[in-house]
């Protein structure tokens, strides 16, 4: 499939902005499945320094400083990506869960830390016991990792509700746990936390999702959002994604921008200013097949 993809944000400062630099993440990623045929980032006011660099999960990251005073900073992504369908063995088959541990002993001297250091809980990530008392039922003893990846996917699906009102960015794991309500970002840091409270490398993978309006409407342009979704280690296929929020493996429908540990390490925008005082942010996704 092939898609234009457009991100803008918009942030209105109540006073002038003297200065601020900032961290960008807003470049699709190459991947096996997933190929960037042409990327573009629109900055206004224009950045007196501007850099292009991967960061240590080799995600495309973009530095600004902008200098120049400002009460409103524009950012605008263009993206035409093509994804391919991923061919997914089947995920009953595989290393159990439970014997990850000797595998990654046996082959520490092979093993990128890519793996290892996605099984650590992380600030986003820390699990409790009702947590991994949750995921327990997915993994019972000798159940092949990516099997019980999946099963836990589609009980998040069942189990929670998506509610855009029930959480924020400072909302804490448990809470969403406790509410059964939540976003997308809530829902992957949740099934992060699981994975990692039984030693599963698992990562956190922002990006985009094409969205399907009801039948019979047509499309609204800008009305797509980003989209947040987990990916599992085995020692057989490498990585595999999984999107709780839709209770599905992902597949050519997602579009990949950065992964990392959580949020904190993919985070669009990120960054410090001096001045501004308090501040609204608009945001406009639109994901449109080609």
């Amino acid at each position: 499939m092939n898609f234009e993809i457009s991100h803008k944000t918009l942030y209105r400062y109540s006073s002038p902005v003297v200065q601020s630099q900032h961290l960008i993440h807003m470049s699709p990623r190459a991947a096996p499945f997933q190929t960037v045929k042409r990327h573009s980032l629109l900055v206004e006011p224009a950045p007196a320094i501007r850099a292009q660099t991967h960061d240590n999960f080799g995600n495309v990251v973009i530095t600004l400083e902008i200098e120049a005073l400002h009460k409103e900073l524009v950012l605008q992504a263009r993206s035409t990506v093509e994804t391919a369908r991923r061919d997914l063995a089947r995920l009953d088959h595989g290393a159990p869960w439970d014997d990850l541990d000797a595998h990654l002993a046996r082959a520490k001297n092979e093993l990128d830390i890519g793996v290892i250091q996605h099984r650590c809980p992380s600030r986003l990530t820390t699990p409790s016991l009702e947590i991994a008392d949750y995921a327990a039922q997915s993994f019972a003893p000798g159940r092949p990792v990516l099997d019980g990846a999946m099963d836990l996917t589609r009980r998040i699906y069942t189990d929670f509700k998506f509610d855009s009102t029930a959480t924020d960015i400072s909302t804490p794991i448990s809470e969403v746990l406790a509410k059964r309500r939540g976003v997308c970002q809530d829902f992957a840091h949740l099934s992060l936390a699981m994975l990692r409270a039984h030693r599963i490398p698992a990562r956190y993978v922002s990006g985009y999702i094409l969205t399907h309006p009801p039948p019979g409407q047509p499309r609204l342009c800008g009305a797509d959002a980003s989209h947040a979704w987990i990916s599992v280690w085995s020692p057989e296929q490498g990585w595999v994604d999984f999107d709780p929020t839709n209770g599905i493996a992902a597949n050519d429908e997602h579009i990949i921008v950065a992964h990392g540990r959580d949020y904190d390490d993919v985070s669009p925008i990120s960054g410090v200013l001096i001045g501004g005082g308090e501040h609204d942010v608009d945001v406009g996704v639109d994901v449109a097949p080609v």
